[in-house]
């Protein structure tokens, strides 16, 4: 573990003013123009999965996004005066569609763009944002590509070296060989890139097995197997996910190796089966993970609106943080936007959470998790919390 960390902490935090994100009233914004007229909306886009594989996963960013815009803003809607109209978009899963998106959006002059929880997406619309020269908070998309990509790209959740990271907190993993099961997009690449960089640094002689989209999971299963692995390191996400613990468990993947992942949404705490107990889970977010008082606004927030908090909403929750702190001091200057940002240090629901002004990482504290049976279910049960600077990525300059 002090390899580990000494490792993740080679970046150097960028210093930053420590900003509590605490709502601004109406009655303490000040509107924009001369003599107190109503200043102009701000349009802000939001491209996320509606539909398609990561529908899921859409559905609790864009409950997070109505609770944190609400809570950063005091319950207005509005920064300065300013009335932050949303649109919404639904990528499907598909590059291209979201693209046509951000484009159709960008056209209409929208200086902010927000969302998606594909990868793939993710580097397509930051790319869209450094050609165009607008602010793009992507959502929780976890490839470590967006760090540091461009100076107008930022993320609300977290990144695949945290994860693999917070793994490293609790295992032990020197000269031992650790097979990546995972998919074959840019999700589970940057899973493999980042278990090489932090687990390998470790000791670890990392190999993988990637899966391409709608093949049959038995045969690469097996593969696994046959890679002898001392430890299995699964990063997998989307509606197959049962599917795929299925497919190990049948091949016997869990008796043969310790299994690590991270743990996913409420769906899944039931597709593990049996192997439950033998899973140890690095976490991005359950809710009561935290505890603070912003989590739980956001949690009652949710549940007001007749919906459940889960692995994902804290990402739209820190969207609207960070949506309305843009525009709060930078108006609809997406330049001013940037600055804004860079460094702001607030208040989350996961708790004390920083932009680093360097690379746009978003430091924010990870959790180790276990599954035990609640009234005949499976439900998270916090081992313990990980602080955000011990497992931050590598500065990237």
């Amino acid at each position: 573990m002090k390899d580990t960390k000494k490792f993740l902490l080679a970046a150097v935090m960028a210093g930053g003013l420590a900003l509590t994100a605490c709502a601004p009233t109406a009655g303490s914004a000040t509107p924009a123009g001369s003599g107190g007229a109503k200043a102009e909306p701000v349009n802000v886009g939001i491209i996320y999965s509606k539909t398609g594989p990561l529908a899921a996963y859409g559905a609790t960013y864009y409950e997070g996004l109505q609770a944190g815009i609400d809570y950063a803003t005091g319950g207005t809607g509005e920064v300065n005066g300013a009335k932050i109209n949303l649109t919404y978009a639904d990528d499907g899963g598909d590059p291209d569609k979201a693209v046509t998106a951000a484009k159709d959006m960008i056209g209409k002059g929208y200086k902010v763009i927000g969302g998606t929880a594909s990868s793939g997406i993710a580097l397509k619309l930051a790319e869209q944002a450094q050609q165009n020269k607008v602010l793009y908070i992507s959502g929780p998309a976890a490839t470590d590509a967006i760090q540091g990509i461009n100076k107008y790209t930022f993320r609300s959740g977290r990144q695949s070296l945290q994860d693999v990271a917070t793994a490293g907190t609790f295992l032990d993993t020197k000269g031992k060989k650790v097979v990546v099961f995972a998919q074959d997009n840019a999700f589970g690449q940057g899973n493999v890139a980042a278990v090489k960089a932090v687990l390998g640094a470790m000791g670890a002689n990392v190999e993988a097995v990637l899966v391409p989209e709608n093949q049959e999971l038995t045969p690469f299963a097996r593969q696994l197997l046959d890679a002898k692995p001392d430890m299995v390191f699964v990063a997998w996400a989307g509606a197959t996910s049962g599917t795929m613990w299925q497919a190990l468990s049948q091949q016997g993947v869990f008796d043969a190796a310790p299994v690590v992942t991270g743990l996913g949404d409420a769906a899944t705490f039931g597709a593990y089966g049996p192997a439950s107990s033998k899973i140890s889970f690095l976490n991005h977010y359950f809710p009561g993970a935290a505890g603070n008082d912003v989590e739980k606004k956001m949690i009652a927030a949710v549940e007001k609106a007749g919906k459940k908090a889960d692995l994902f909403t804290p990402d739209g929750f820190v969207a609207g943080q960070l949506i309305a702190r843009a525009i709060k001091e930078g108006g609809s200057d997406a330049d001013a936007m940037v600055k804004a940002l860079e460094g702001f240090s607030f208040d989350g629901p996961k708790g004390k959470e920083t932009v680093r002004a360097s690379d746009h990482a978003l430091i924010q504290d990870m959790y180790q998790a276990k599954l035990v049976q609640k009234g005949g279910t499976w439900a998270p049960e916090l081992i313990k919390a990980v602080p955000g600077d011990s497992v931050a990525p590598p500065e990237k300059k």
